[in-house]
């Protein structure tokens, strides 16, 4: 008889996951696709209120969930944070800052805040999070939720695109250096994604039918699109996938 392969498992029971800005929109949606899947989830998100909500949502739900007041931007407060909470098996990092401009009109201020939240966060959440790996002995799978505007350019967005692509070449980086470690380390790049702090730019006709001409598969996103993503990164179903991003673009960037 012929032994047949078998498909790794994409579920997460026994595993500890930190999402990051895990509040609403994306972040929540990886949380609650990895509680689905098994894990107990550390939600992370600025504001406490709107947390306290959303783990009590998705506890009621039956899942396991517990709060974690956190900025990624504050590093001294984050360090502090994770190393008490820590370590994690899986880390989803949703936390993020958009302000478009167009790039002569960028304000300084503007530019340090979407540099200090979407790379600068980033990197030291990420660091962090290994360096419990790494002490505690432990693999692990970080992921970082880009942007598809991390492998192409946007109008009115030079800042926001400089955060992404930075992100994309610091993720190859740190995987090379955590493999060893049994750490991998990947990001999702969803296109436009309909979520609350978007929801204005689905109100304007134009900027949608801006969108939809350049989403090959004719639709915006929804947040359900990037919840298979996150589990299918953060499982044994992609134990040989590290250093690279899973574009959820619609084909966006296929040409």
């Amino acid at each position: 008889m012929t032994d047949l392969p078998r498909t790794p498992s994409f579920r997460l029971d026994g595993r500890r996951a930190l999402v990051a800005g895990a509040s609403s929109g994306i972040g929540l949606g990886c949380a609650v696709a990895m509680a689905e899947a098994g894990a107990h989830v550390v939600m992370a998100a600025r504001g406490r209120e709107k947390l306290s909500a959303a783990v009590g949502a998705v506890r009621q739900a039956g899942f396991s969930a517990e709060a974690l007041t956190l900025d990624v931007a504050d590093l001294a407060g984050m360090r502090a944070a994770v190393r008490e909470a820590g370590p994690f098996d899986v880390m989803v990092n949703s936390a993020g800052l958009a302000r478009h401009a167009p790039a002569l009109d960028t304000a300084e201020g503007d530019y340090d805040a979407v540099m200090d939240a979407n790379l600068k966060g980033a990197y030291f959440l990420a660091t962090e999070v290994a360096r419990g790996l790494v002490d505690a002995g432990k693999g692990g799978s970080i992921i970082t939720v880009s942007s598809q505007m991390g492998h192409v350019g946007g109008i009115d967005r030079t800042v926001y695109c400089a955060s992404k692509h930075a992100v994309e070449g610091m993720t190859k980086a740190m995987a090379i250096e955590w493999g060893r470690h049994k750490i991998r380390v990947n990001t999702i790049c969803p296109t436009f994604i309909r979520t609350p702090l978007t929801q204005a730019t689905f109100d304007n006709p134009d900027r949608v039918a801006w969108i939809t001409e350049k989403i090959k598969l004719g639709r915006v996103g929804e947040v359900e699109d990037v919840m298979g993503a996150v589990v299918f990164l953060a499982s044994d179903a992609s134990a040989l996938i590290t250093g690279t991003s899973l574009l959820v673009d619609g084909g966006w960037t296929a040409g």
